[in-house]
Formats: C-alpha cells, sequence, structure tokens
C-alpha cells in the first residue's frame, strides 16, 4: 500500500496483471476461487506465481494475488445461491468429468473449504461453508449422487 493507505501504482499494476493476463481466462467466479487458492503455499500461505514475480517481485505477486483471491472471494459471497449454483453448474460443465465423481469427491474431501481466503473473518466462513454445503445438496440430489458412506 502507498503512504495514502490506497494501493500504489505498482501494486494496482501488478493485481491489473493478475486480471489482465490470467482471472479474466477463467469464466467463472469459483474458478478464479480454485485457481488463486492453488497459488497459495499450504505451509507459508504465501501465494506464489513465477511469471508474476519476475515481473513485480515476490512481494509484490504475493500481495497481487492475495488482494485478487480476497476480491474473488467477496465477489462469490456477494451473490445469491441462485447466482452461485449457476456459476458452479458452468464451472463443473467446464471441467469435462463426470459431475457425479466430482460431487462425490467433494462430499467426501471437502476440497472447498481451502478456497477460502486466510484473512476472511469467521462470518463470512461460515456464510461461503453453509452456501457451499446447501449447493452441493442441491447438485448432488440433481445428478443424483448418493450420500457416501461413512463408514466405507
Amino acid at each position: 500500500m502507498g503512504t495514502s493507505g490506497r494501493p500504489g501504482r505498482f501494486e494496482r499494476d501488478a493485481v491489473a496483471n493478475v486480471w489482465r493476463r490470467t482471472l479474466s481466462q477463467i469464466p467463472t467466479v469459483f474458478g478464479r476461487l480454485v485457481y488463486l487458492a492453488s497459488l497459495r503455499d499450504p505451509n507459508t500461505g504465501r501465494y506464489e506465481h513465477f511469471g508474476l514475480a519476475q515481473m513485480f517481485g515476490e512481494d509484490e505477486a504475493d500481495r497481487a494475488l492475495r488482494q485478487s483471491h480476497w476480491e474473488t472471494f467477496q465477489q462469490w459471497l456477494g451473490f445469491g445461491l441462485e447466482r452461485q449454483k449457476q456459476d458452479l453448474d458452468q464451472y463443473l460443465a467446464g471441467l469435462h468429468r463426470d459431475p457425479r465423481a466430482i460431487l462425490e469427491t467433494w462430499s467426501r474431501v471437502e476440497p472447498y473449504r481451502n478456497l477460502i481466503p486466510a484473512a476472511a473473518p469467521q462470518a463470512e466462513r461460515q456464510l461461503y461453508l453453509s452456501d457451499l454445503q446447501a449447493l452441493l445438496e442441491l447438485l448432488k440430489n440433481e445428478y443424483g449422487v448418493a450420500c457416501p458412506d461413512p463408514d466405507a
């Protein structure tokens, strides 16, 4: 951040670069969440992107990706359940995999929990998770996915 508390030009340039070169190419907000969370090192919490780090430095790349993750998460939370479902349907269709297998895996492993930015307040975490779990139940019903056997 600049001394005024607003992002400096360099930081804005890095964020704009992330959007222009990468995020704008991902058609769904949920897909952007998946992508951005995949750039976060699970051991350090730092975001890593080789190309962005080469252009702006590792710290600036981390800040830009962290900000982009936060903004994308806020965008997702701003959607109503109907819009979230449309976005999730589009995301699943774009994977070109059997949605039933994906939904079964999501029910067991809950990988969507890893998409939450580390700085998200507890209330936003709970909202995100309750929305995702409701959507998952709806999608499982649509695709005829049985609940996984907890004893399996």
